[in-house]
């Protein structure tokens, strides 16, 4: 399956100050299926060592940081064969259980730059967190991995062709039927299925819903275990209760995450570290309130006010307990967790294309879903599930703040107007992955 993150490997292998590359995203998102076709593509030899209960790999660190004798002891002792610098790709995965290998990367890349090295962990962003574990700062370049795009869902699935006919359309055209109906099933199914790898190429495969939700079960099971097996018992129930919560807080009308309704008397101060445990492994994304809309948003966010998401849609529904034919064919009672999905998979998307996000909202409950600063652009972004996209909170944003660009995105076709100085795009919920041809386009980038 083709993945976007293949390009950004290729272009850290030919930068001229490249340094050891640390790959960081969720568990079962596909970093080590990627990284074995990337070198199998681009490099003549992979060196793969895997630190999972390898004591004796684990042992070659132990020693010293002496580059030389680790790369030698590598290839000859434990690969045997040579590990040539230039042709080889030296892997290190599940790197955080060894913290003395992440220590090391700092010396690969003062000592030897020109090896190609990647580390990579299912949970490295939790482990990079934890006291005692050197980092070594400035001397790694990082990429972070996410479940599959709904741009490489719809690639993987056969719908090639409907992705690359529409980038060859002026943005500003209207889609016809030929591409907007096949789409929209795109979309549902990416609903139903979602971007974790196993359970797309069960898809492609079978085509078979319940084979999919049968792979969805176990990935839902198998982060449960991690709680266990990562963490003491006390904060393994802990980040449980928060994880069994989400579906219901996302739900909410007012959808703030509010640490009592996880469990009843409790206090943020007492739940904290395990939600930010959930947020560090890549299992959940928090989302920010920014009352005050100035650049940049990152300066103005209030760290203690925000919403929760999954970091897969799929996942979102399947732990929902939302059916697949509801998704196919709607229903009345339905409506309400719609909206909340919908919103989820904006937020997936946006992480996925690397744009930072907000929320911004008013003490009149005027509320706007989404809003981001990407290339210093202020861009407020309305979701709306269905094809109603009557959005009041984005009128009073545009009238109060005057942003030269907004986007409202639902199932209506392609479209803009001018809400007084801020000209407003319509843009499907399907195309979100050309958001940032759009804000090229308005800006006169291209």
């Amino acid at each position: 399956m083709e993945r976007n993150a293949m390009d950004k490997l290729r272009s850290w292998k030919s930068k001229k100050h490249r340094k050891p590359l640390l790959i960081t995203g969720v568990r079962q998102c596909g970093k080590t299926y990627l990284i074995k076709s990337f070198a199998e593509s681009d490099f003549n030899d992979i060196a793969y060592l895997n630190f999972d209960g390898n004591e004796g790999l684990k042992s070659v660190f132990d020693y010293d940081f002496n580059t030389k004798r680790i790369i030698d002891e590598l290839g000859s002792v434990v690969l045997g064969k040579k590990i040539i610098p230039g042709t080889t790709l030296v892997v290190f995965d599940e790197i955080q259980d060894c913290p003395r290998a992440i220590q090391s990367l700092k010396y690969f890349c003062e000592e030897m730059p020109e090896l190609h090295v990647i580390a990579a962990g299912s949970l490295l962003g939790v482990a990079l967190r934890k006291e005692g574990i050197s980092f070594p700062v400035g001397k790694v370049d990082r990429l972070e991995m996410f479940p599959m795009s709904f741009e490489e869902f719809v690639k993987a699935d056969g719908g090639d062709k409907y992705i690359e006919g529409i980038k060859k359309l002026p943005y500003e055209r209207e889609l016809s039927e030929l591409y907007s109906v096949p789409l929209e099933k795109f979309l549902k199914n990416y609903y139903i299925v979602g971007g974790m790898p196993e359970a797309v190429q069960t898809w492609i495969d079978t085509h078979d819903y319940k084979e999919v939700e049968d792979v969805q079960d176990r990935i839902l099971k198998d982060y449960a275990d991690d709680f266990g097996k990562h963490t003491s018992s006390e904060t393994a129930t802990k980040i449980k209760l928060i994880w069994d919560a989400i579906p219901s807080q996302i739900a909410r009308d007012n959808n703030k995450f509010i640490f009592s309704h996880v469990k009843q008397g409790a206090r943020s101060k007492d739940l904290e570290d395990a939600l930010e445990w959930l947020v560090n492994s890549g299992i959940a994304y928090k989302l920010n309130l920014v009352s005050t809309p100035e650049l940049p948003l990152s300066g103005m966010a209030d760290n203690t006010y925000f919403k929760v998401y999954m970091s897969d849609v799929g996942l979102l529904r399947r732990k929902s307990n939302v059916n697949y034919r509801t998704i196919l064919d709607g229903d009345a009672s339905y409506i309400h967790f719609k909206g909340a999905l919908t919103e989820n998979y904006v937020m997936v998307q946006l992480k996925c294309m690397e744009i930072d996000c907000y929320f911004w909202r008013t003490k009149a409950d005027a509320e706007l879903d989404f809003l981001t600063d990407y290339e210093g652009i202020l861009l407020p972004i309305e979701v709306k599930a269905a094809d109603n996209t009557k959005a009041k909170s984005l009128h009073l944003f545009c009238n109060r703040y005057k942003p030269k660009m907004a986007i409202k995105t639902s199932l209506k076709n392609v479209g803009d107007n001018m809400d007084g100085d801020t000209h407003v795009w319509s843009l499907p919920l399907y195309l979100l992955f050309r958001i940032k041809e759009y804000v090229a386009n308005e800006m006169g980038w291209q």
